[in-house]
């Protein structure tokens, strides 16, 4: 008894869908690689599956790029044509925009492109020129605001170090002195000692 026919519709299950394209792509894998060895095929095949995972097989002989160039030789499609449009629109815009970014420097310079101006146009840039010489000259008193701030702590701190090692230099001075001191009137009490209790003997030749 053969088997019957299945239906060519979507799969409403997505686990049978899932486990249904998982078998399916290995066999169609599986032809690819046979078509390739045994025709000797360039053979390039993409899938993405409905979780937008991609499965890719390309003949080892060739390249996606060279199977795409082959395909728009053979049929007459621009495969990139919109988008080579698409970057060379936007390569103009940036032309363009780098084009008036170096006329605005020049006339900022004051260079030949001033000639064009009309008068609005040279107040509108003797305008901005200010508001840039304004933001320059507020970074400036910024930059020395802070600058002097942290050379105050500096000098600050230098003199309260000095302080400190000037107290220390005095307790040291004092400490010697007081050594000092103490020794000589150490040395000068057991002098005193020593006179005081040394014994008056009489003079015997005196006696006699």
């Amino acid at each position: 008894m053969g088997r019957g026919k299945i239906e060519i519709k979507k799969i409403e299950n997505s686990t049978n869908r899932q486990v249904t394209y998982s078998k399916r792509r290995t066999g169609i894998m599986k032809k690819a690689k046979e078509l390739t060895v045994l025709c000797d095929a360039e053979v390039s095949l993409i899938m993405f599956s409905s979780t937008r995972k991609l499965s890719e097989f390309i003949s080892p002989s060739t390249s996606v790029k060279k199977i795409f160039d082959r395909y728009q030789q053979v049929t007459g499609k621009q495969l990139w044509q919109h988008h080579y449009e698409k970057m060379q629109e936007n390569l103009n815009k940036l032309k363009d925009v780098n084009n008036n970014l170096r006329r605005e420097i020049r006339q900022r310079k004051g260079d030949d492109d001033l000639d064009d101006l009309n008068i609005q146009e040279l107040r509108d840039l003797e305008q901005n020129m200010e508001k840039s010489v304004k933001a320059v000259r507020d970074r400036k008193f910024h930059v020395i605001c802070t600058q002097t701030d942290t050379s105050k702590k500096k000098i600050k701190n230098l003199q309260e170090t000095h302080k400190f090692l000037l107290c220390e230099l005095d307790q040291i001075e004092l400490g010697s002195h007081f050594e000092s001191s103490s020794f000589g009137l150490a040395n000068r009490s057991s002098h005193e000692f020593a006179f005081r209790f040394q014994p008056s003997t009489p003079n015997l030749q005196e006696g006699r």
